[in-house]
């Protein structure tokens, strides 16, 4: 039962991995293959981590792996999202057919500042007079 379920297990994780070496050579550009690859290798390295402290089951391998899995989550996203962010502001190109630029007009390149639409709520200056009693 548990080779069926490491089994189970492995293989989806090494059909995620593989769609993401999919995505590499079938995305048309550099954003989309960031946001394939990190997304599915990210799981399919996680299941495949996940299938092994199974096959070990031994605690201090289970720790380990788990340790791992929680790191790996923790910092693809994120080293994916500034490898994104960086790649927009020296001017990598989007691919011709995208639809929306949400950060086109919101970048200053000379002073790196990033701009957002949320207008900032006025301040009130001054408390409302109340009447005294």
């Amino acid at each position: 039962m548990t080779d069926t379920v490491i089994a189970v297990i492995s293989t989806f994780g090494a059909l995620f991995v593989l769609l993401a070496g999919l995505g590499i050579v079938r995305m048309p550009d550099l954003y989309l293959r960031i946001s394939v690859t990190t997304k599915a290798a990210t799981l399919g390295i996680g299941l495949i981590m996940f299938a092994a402290g199974i096959y070990f089951n031994e605690s201090s391998i289970t720790t380990r792996v788990l340790a791992i899995i929680f790191f790996l989550f923790l910092t693809a996203p994120v080293g994916a999202h500034l490898i994104g962010r960086s790649s927009y502001f020296t001017g990598i190109q989007m691919w011709k057919k995208s639809k929306m630029d949400d950060l086109k007009g919101k970048y200053d390149a000379k002073t790196h500042i990033l701009k957002s639409d949320v207008k900032e709520r006025e301040k009130p200056t001054e408390k409302p007079d109340r009447p005294e009693k």
